[in-house]
């Protein structure tokens, strides 16, 4: 039997190298899914690394709003009783959008040559979500496939509704940062430097404010050396960006994001709802409970959440209970820890898991409005701050001079 090498990655997103025996590409394909990783490239152990044609390589961005529209439109579908390969079909002709249709009529194809669905769309990562991908392979195997694309679509649109809202509360206080920072650095490049030689003589004397020749030495440094910081900005933006692509990377940015004073509280029990919400929708669907942490835990966004829960899953797997260690890991609040708690004791998980969500996004929400709220006459006064700082570093020494005279 031959064996291929592949390159694929685990629900958590880490990159897994290794060889499996199959009879063709396809197949070895499958036995990945089976062990919930999601193959990259796969290729010919014996043919000198050439890739094969089942090459992982969609790079089709499609907008979730779309995507959560195309979730409907599929369950409305298939509930009707239209067949999947139609329906696929019907979807890839009537798409508004190009790439989204690229990518439905390569799904059918695949699908057509009898690849399972939530294999194909595996394959088109910037289009379909681990989450979205998972439930579909859930509710292929259970059986209720179009409940699982009706809750995928809901969800899909819920983030989209959340994400909406966070850049349109955001845009008034990144505005302002931008607009202070053009004005401030305007003032120490074309204005601040003209007053360098009206203070020559205090200079001499020795009698220049300490804040005027720090500012008047920070405004050199920008006028003269401005392009030189600037390409250094860009290449430590570039680094940034490099290495939030490995794995370590991507686990600091997290442990960061969840470090940051108020913000990090918020995205935190958005992570917790988004898991909450997509487990309960798996237990309630028949789900088996240790499927369904596989499947939740790639929705949390959040690799050290992911991880924890992946913990949660193993001590399960020994017979304990879910909610000891979600307690133990620290980052689920205590009060969501007893509600599954409870939920478990008298065995409806998939009933309290949606309430807890719906709970935990309404708190965050008002606390999100209120975070945008204080931020922006936040913003307004470090601007003032820094524009006053300059004012007084300029006027001081021409009072010194008015006085001297």
């Amino acid at each position: 039997m031959p064996t291929f090498a592949y390159t694929a990655r685990d629900m958590s997103g880490k990159s897994i190298t290794g060889e499996v025996e199959a009879g063709n590409e396809r197949e070895a394909s499958s036995i990945l899914a089976e062990k919930s990783l999601f193959p990259v490239s796969i290729k010919d152990a014996k043919a000198g690394g050439a890739l094969t044609s089942l090459t992982v390589g969609s790079n089709k961005k499609v907008k979730g709003q779309t995507m959560a529209t195309f979730y409907g439109q599929l369950a409305s579908l298939l509930r009707s009783g239209v067949p999947m390969i139609r329906a696929l079909n019907v979807l890839a002709d009537q798409s508004s959008t190009p790439a989204l249709g690229e990518v439905l009529k390569d799904i059918r194809n695949r699908v057509e040559d009898g690849e399972p669905i939530g294999n194909a769309m595996a394959r088109h990562p910037k289009a379909f979500s681990d989450m979205a991908v998972n439930m579909v392979r859930a509710g292929t195997e259970g059986g209720f496939l179009e409940d699982a694309l009706d809750r995928v679509g809901t969800f899909t649109e819920l983030q989209e509704d959340l994400k909406g809202r966070t850049v349109s509360a955001m845009a008034y206080p990144v505005f302002l940062f931008c607009v202070g920072t053009v004005v401030v650095t305007s003032l120490l490049v074309f204005f601040v430097p003209k007053f360098d030689q009206l203070f020559a003589r205090l200079r001499e004397k020795g009698e220049m404010p300490a804040m005027t020749e720090g500012l008047l030495a920070f405004s050199n440094l920008l006028r003269d050396y401005g392009w030189v910081i600037l390409i250094a900005l860009v290449v430590v933006g570039v680094l940034i960006k490099l290495k939030l692509n490995t794995d370590s990377g991507k686990d600091t940015a997290d442990k960061v994001k969840l470090k940051i004073p108020v913000l990090g509280g918020i995205l935190m029990n958005l992570a917790v709802a988004r898991f909450c919400r997509v487990l309960g929708t798996l237990l309630g669907n028949g789900v088996p409970i240790l499927r369904s942490l596989e499947i939740s835990r790639s929705a949390t966004g959040n690799r050290l959440l992911s991880k924890s829960i992946a913990d949660a899953t193993e001590n399960i797997r020994s017979g304990e209970s879910l909610a000891k260690p979600l307690r133990s890991s620290g980052y689920f609040p205590i009060a969501v820890v007893e509600m599954i708690s409870v939920g478990e004791e008298s065995n409806s998980l998939d009933t309290v898991l949606p309430e807890i969500a719906d709970s935990l996004e309404k708190r965050t929400f008002r606390r999100l409005d209120l975070f945008v709220r204080l931020l922006e006459p936040l913003m307004l006064l470090i601007m003032a701050i820094l524009v006053l700082a300059v004012v007084l570093a300029l006027l001081v020494p021409v009072l010194k001079s008015s006085t001297s005279i």
